[in-house]
């Protein structure tokens, strides 16, 4: 059986990590059918939208993709090509994870973290507009139901792992209605999983748990801004940006990439790493339940992290893409 799965370069970085995952993903021997796609920057110009319907029907009927970032096209008239293609897909969970590795520098040896982010709404729905010339106010959208999706879909994912706290991150000491109700929701959920502790913590402590106390810290479920926030300090925690990964996941359709954006200051030279992206299309091979192939990827890239031998220059070494992604498949093969 083969799977066919939409793939999305991107811009910036994304035309160099991408290929990197794919050889990766490709030598793991699944049988693999690359579906290209277009979004992003060359697709606004040549579609007149970041997200053409080409795209999100192609990931609909494959129902799989693995995509590279996306610039936000800033004061061209066009939405947020993630939150664009989010809603097109009706993604309403966004996981993103990272975990130390063994030769990587950070101080916080055993880290795993998840944040699960709710994707489609808070203010990323983008409903703001301009008050007059000198102010602008933006909508913090937030519904029970969406809310009870996500931490439905947080505390089965914390269930299927063998987690034991999920901890609801929020600020309804001041936004008693929006983050008040984003917390009920997450709360009454819980009440179906009593095998799992339902933690609530407002954004300023968890941030601060995460630096000073992060392996107190298991699953955390926030709703969208925050849990974008969040996504950038736990893999930072972890030793580099460039080792955040994950995947959003709807009813129809799953999308993997990495936590970082396009590195537009290093795109094209060849040394980005390309590991966030790898391990993405390892949270993919776990999706379609191709779990040894997965633990495959993961082994190799913590081999080659723990040896050191070809690191990337935001790891502390001078390899290129292409070397690490090289050393990776090297010791796929041991």
């Amino acid at each position: 059986m083969s799977y066919t799965v939409s793939i999305i370069e991107g811009d910036g970085i994304g035309h160099e990590i991408i290929p990197a995952a794919l050889r990766v993903l490709e030598h793991t021997g699944i049988p693999f059918i690359w579906e290209y796609v277009p979004a992003g920057e060359i697709a606004a110009e040549q579609f007149q939208t970041p997200v053409p319907d080409i795209t999100s029907d192609s990931i609909l009927h494959n129902k799989l993709a693995l995509k590279g970032p996306l610039t936000n096209l800033v004061g061209r008239g066009w939405p947020s090509p993630n939150v664009l293609l989010r809603k097109k897909l009706g993604l309403y969970a966004a996981v993103k994870r990272a975990r130390y590795f063994e030769g990587v520098d950070s101080p916080f040896k055993d880290a795993d973290f998840l944040v699960v982010r709710e994707a489609r709404e808070d203010t990323y729905a983008g409903a703001e507009q301009q008050v007059g010339p000198d102010a602008a106010v933006a909508i913090k959208y937030i519904t029970r139901a969406n809310s009870e999706t996500v931490a439905r879909f947080t505390f089965d994912l914390a269930r299927r792992m063998g987690r034991k706290k999920v901890s609801v991150t929020h600020k309804a000491n001041v936004l008693k209605l929006t983050d008040g109700l984003f917390l009920k929701s997450a709360q009454d959920v819980a009440s179906e999983f009593p095998d799992i502790e339902c933690e609530s913590i407002m954004i300023d402590h968890m941030a601060f748990k995460l630096v000073k106390e992060p392996l107190s810290c298991d699953i955390i479920l926030a709703p969208n801004v925050y849990g974008d926030i969040l996504a950038d300090l736990i893999a930072g925690i972890c030793g580099s940006l460039g080792l955040g990964f994950g995947g959003n996941f709807g009813p129809d359709a799953a999308v993997f990439e990495p936590v970082h954006g396009t590195a537009p200051t290093i795109a094209g030279q060849g040394i980005a790493n390309p590991i966030g992206e790898i391990l993405s299309g390892a949270m993919l091979l776990d999706y379609i339940g191709e779990h040894k192939a997965a633990a495959s990827v993961e082994k190799a890239v913590a081999s080659v992290l723990k040896k050191g031998e070809h690191l990337t220059a935001d790891l502390g070494g001078l390899a290129g893409t292409k070397e690490i992604t090289d050393a990776i498949i090297s010791e796929m093969d041991e």
